[in-house]
Parts: structure tokens; sequence; C-alpha cells
């Protein structure tokens, strides 16, 4: 029984995930200025495509990992490592290479703090669920 809670817990997770990657990917300028000022707005604008991809490739892999887990494939783990590792790549980006907080203040750090721990999370479920034999 848990294992449906906690894989459709994580479903349902990284369907958010997506779909706020794909509203904000899809934004128009105008639906972007209704949300964000000049400064959040120039931040986004300059995203290189890699740390984009990086985004798109950490919210599908992490979709897919979790349709994976709840059908019990052991595929489910390596799938949830690259959405974990694209996850990083992106947040190199945000964080490292730029400062995401100067421009949008604390609160993408409190969410990527988030993701990066049920990320880990999820791996590390994953993982134990496979050394039990209840993957296939």
């Amino acid at each position: 029984m848990s294992h449906w809670l906690i894989g459709g817990a994580a479903l349902i997770w990284n369907v958010f995930g997506l779909m706020v990657y794909v509203s904000t990917v899809s934004a128009t300028p105008e639906e972007l200025a209704a949300i964000y000022g000049e400064a959040e707005i120039r931040f986004i604008d300059s995203v290189p495509v890699w740390a984009t991809s990086a985004n798109a490739i950490a919210v599908t892999a992490g979709v897919l990992a979790c349709l994976l887990l709840l059908l019990r494939r052991s595929l489910a783990l390596p799938v949830f490592v690259v959405s974990f590792v694209a996850l990083i790549v992106q947040n190199v980006h945000s964080f490292v290479l730029n400062d995401v907080t100067a421009v949008f203040g604390m609160v993408p750090a409190y969410i990527q703090l988030t993701v990066i721990v049920i990320a880990i999370a999820l791996i590390f479920y994953t993982w134990r669920l496979g050394k039990k034999g209840m993957l296939k």
C-alpha cells in the first residue's frame, strides 16, 4: 500500500514540476510581464539553452521514473538518477554561475532544496525497493 502512496505522491509532485516548466517556457512576454518585473524577466530570458534543457530533462525523467516506480520496474532507479543529475546541472546555472536569489529572493533556494531532498529520497526509496527484490 505504501508503494502506491509514495509513488502516486511522487508522480503528482513531478507532474507539477513538469507543468511549471512548460508554463515557464511557453509563456508569452505579456504573460511574464503580468507576473514578473523587469529584472526577473531579464533573468528568465538569459537562461542558456543547456540550463533550460537540463530543466526539461529533470522534470520529464522525474515523471517517467515515477511511472516506472508505480509499475515496479527496476529502470526507475537509473531514470531517477538521470533526473537528479539534470537537476544539479540546472542548479549550477541558477545558483553557481548566476545568483538567482539576488533577483528572486530566497524562495528559489527553498524550493530547490526541497526538490533536491525529495529527489534523493526517491532515489534511496527506489534503491531499497530494488534491494528487497520488489522491482522487476
